[in-house]
């Protein structure tokens, strides 16, 4: 069997913190799923100017030594490599889009969803109202731009329209908190999404993995909340700089999440749910959904997520470990499905 070229593709062609992000994830991806008897592993680092460089690892001193390049410089790289597929590590717009796309254009197979799929999904609107035309519940509310005022009645949380990790998410209890909670959210986009609140009983992620063109639901994740101190997640539950300034995981232990037994009672109708969102929405390989679980049972749409790293730590990971899918052979799943494709 020969050894599979793959390239991992990391950095942000935005700013300093996707590119930290990504950094955070990739390096531990390439150690966890290292394997020189089957991989011969290359890094494609784009920073936010838009060149490319291609280190030797992810360390800051690597990237800083590596030859910048144009696009079309890093094309004539890439098609000498020969690469087999690619692992999408981008997580700002142009990274999970244009990117993608560019490897659509060389012939070149990555793991994970297309670009039109991501574009979607960067939309919390736009997959909201494709999910709910499918069958699945989603919280009532409403698309704004500046100079609007939200019709929608308190309590209820105001959200940028297509940014991750909760950033400028705000619950607005009484009406007269809605001009600061409008701020806060404009602040991170043109276009804010206002829903009504959806009464804690649980929050849950749910993934989603494709073998052999079948879906199989993975153990949910649950995220530790409190109605009183910490009704919603926010981007403090998710992400951290420590005193070096290096970006953090928060949510990765027990104390912040834990895998739920497949026989709790909100399994199965989370489970279903999710089909239905993977499929409305087109997805391949993988997908991820969070949903917000009501006091009564019922399981509210949120947001899709639709990265994996396949870093030791990336959810659809933990879960896939926790279902009886060791990481190594979840990579091998995702790499002959995206192999398959080509």
């Amino acid at each position: 069997m020969s050894v599979l070229r793959v390239l991992h593709l990391v950095g942000s062609a935005v700013n300093e913190f996707y590119c930290d992000l990504s950094r955070l994830y990739a390096e531990d991806s390439l150690k966890s799923t290292a394997n020189a008897a089957k991989y011969e592993f290359h890094i494609a680092y784009i920073s936010p100017d838009s060149q490319w460089r291609f280190p030797t690892d992810l360390s800051r001193e690597a990237i800083a030594v590596a030859l910048p390049m144009s696009l079309a410089e890093a094309v004539q790289v890439l098609t000498k490599l020969k690469i087999d597929v690619m692992l999408p590590h981008m997580f700002c717009i142009p990274g999970m889009t244009h990117y993608r796309a560019l490897f659509d254009l060389l012939n070149i197979p990555y793991m994970g969803n297309t670009a039109d799929v991501m574009a979607l999904t960067a939309n919390k609107a736009k997959t909201k109202a494709i999910v709910a035309a499918a069958g699945v519940s989603v919280p009532q509310g409403e698309l704004l731009r500046p100079g609007n005022f939200p019709q929608t009645a308190h309590p209820a949380v105001i959200k940028p329209v297509d940014k991750d990790n909760s950033l400028g998410v705000v619950l607005v209890k009484n009406r007269s908190d809605y001009d600061t909670g409008l701020k806060t959210a404009f602040a991170y986009a043109s276009e804010i999404l206002v829903e009504t609140f959806i009464e804690l009983g649980r929050e849950v992620r749910c993934g989603i993995i494709v073998q052999n063109d079948e879906l199989i639901p993975l153990p949910l994740e649950e995220y530790r909340m409190d109605k009183d101190n910490r009704p919603i997640r926010s981007y403090d539950d998710k992400l951290k700089r420590d005193e070096n300034g290096d970006l953090g995981m928060v949510a990765k232990n027990n104390n912040k999440s834990w895998i739920v037994d497949p026989s709790d009672p909100i399994t199965e109708g989370v489970w279903n749910a999710a089909k239905k969102c993977h499929i409305a929405l087109g997805c391949k390989h993988y997908s991820l959904f969070d949903f917000r679980i009501d006091p009564s049972g019922q399981p509210w749409f949120l947001e899709a997520g639709l990265y994996c790293s396949f870093a030791k730590n990336s959810v659809i990971s933990t879960m896939a470990k926790k279902s009886g899918i060791p990481l190594d052979k979840l990579f091998q799943i995702m790499l002959n499905n995206a192999l398959s494709h080509k």
